[in-house]
């Protein structure tokens, strides 16, 4: 349904991460590799990242329902732009949703920034004031950002019981600390001498990319990783 991104590390260009990659972001909003739902992303797209400048600040945010092969003002600034952590995202939505801004991830409490790579039934989710937009990712993350982004693995195998057929696949980050699951999609890992990489699929063919598997909640703190098996997983 969407490709999305996060890092954690040293500061980096943005571009660097997004659109400079042979097979990053970019390309994947028109050419994805391995995404499993849906042919190509044009939505919309989303980066938030927390500015190496300004420490201790909430994260910033650059959201447009336009394809991201086509924003020439992001491919112009982006090189500019550097951050030690970085939620990037682009959508494919779900049919019936609204296609605006305010849907794109990554969304926000002020402090966390998360994306969704999935689908879910809204009718399985709380209603939420806090809610971004209507959209069942948005509804997601408010009740994620509710019960506390450090119980990610408990409420995402809680969702998922509540609806078998949900794709819960998350992205999520405070500036310090890099959070993903697997639930229904593909996500890979590369260690760099300088940082993690979390990714929908390799933006490289660098052979170091780590396939994390089905149901796992990855977490990467302080320049450790570690893999752990969701609820429910057999």
């Amino acid at each position: 349904m969407c490709r999305h991104l996060g890092w954690l590390g040293e500061p980096v260009a943005i571009a660097s991460l997004v659109l400079d990659p042979p097979c990053g972001l970019r390309v994947q909003s028109y050419a994805p590799r391995r995404q499993k739902h849906g042919l190509i992303n044009a939505d919309g797209w989303g980066v938030g990242f927390y500015p190496s400048d300004l420490p201790g600040n909430g994260p910033c945010r650059w959201r447009s329902a336009s394809p991201l092969w086509g924003d020439v003002s992001f491919a112009s600034v982006s090189p500019a732009l550097r951050s030690n952590c970085i939620v990037a995202a682009v959508r494919s939505a779900t049919v019936g949703m609204p296609i605006e801004a305010s849907a794109s991830a990554p969304f926000s409490d002020g402090t966390w920034l998360l994306s969704h790579n999935g689908v879910v039934d809204r009718g399985v989710l709380p209603v939420s004031p806090a809610a971004e937009s209507t959209v069942d990712s948005a509804m997601l993350a408010a009740l994620i950002f509710d019960r506390g982004p450090e119980n990610l693995g408990d409420t995402i195998a809680e969702v998922g019981a509540a609806d078998p057929r949900a794709r819960l696949n998350i992205m999520a980050a405070n500036g310090s600390r890099l959070m993903a699951t697997t639930w229904g999609d593909t996500l890979s890992m590369l260690r760099r001498s300088d940082g993690v990489v979390l990714a929908s699929e390799p933006y490289d063919d660098h052979p170091d990319w780590q396939d994390i598997p089905d149901r796992h909640l990855v977490d990467v703190s302080a320049g450790q990783v570690t893999l752990t098996p969701l609820k429910g997983t057999s």
